[in-house]
């Protein structure tokens, strides 16, 4: 009987402890699960900063237009002398 706890004792390590405690449980598979997705939506949550980022500076230039409309600026477009002049 001392000779079996001694045993038990001797051969015991930490590493096998703690993976047997973990083999016992599911919530191992669970965390990895939970970082991945949270990963994952993180990264998500980035790009439509950036996306909204770019939108937000496209209608600043576009309400600069609005502005200058409004106090009877002439539209800015294409030169008089362009391209798009039809042939006679």
């Amino acid at each position: 009987m001392i000779t079996k706890i001694l045993s038990a004792i001797w051969n015991f390590s930490l590493k096998k402890g703690w993976d047997w405690i973990w083999s016992k449980t599911t919530i191992d598979e669970k965390t990895i699960a939970v970082a991945k997705e949270t990963k994952r939506r993180a990264k998500r949550v980035s790009e439509e900063i950036g996306n909204v980022a770019d939108e937000l500076k496209k209608a600043g230039k576009q309400s600069k237009d609005n502005l200058s409309a409004a106090a009877g600026k002439k539209r800015k477009g294409r030169p008089a002398g362009s391209k798009n002049k039809t042939k006679k």
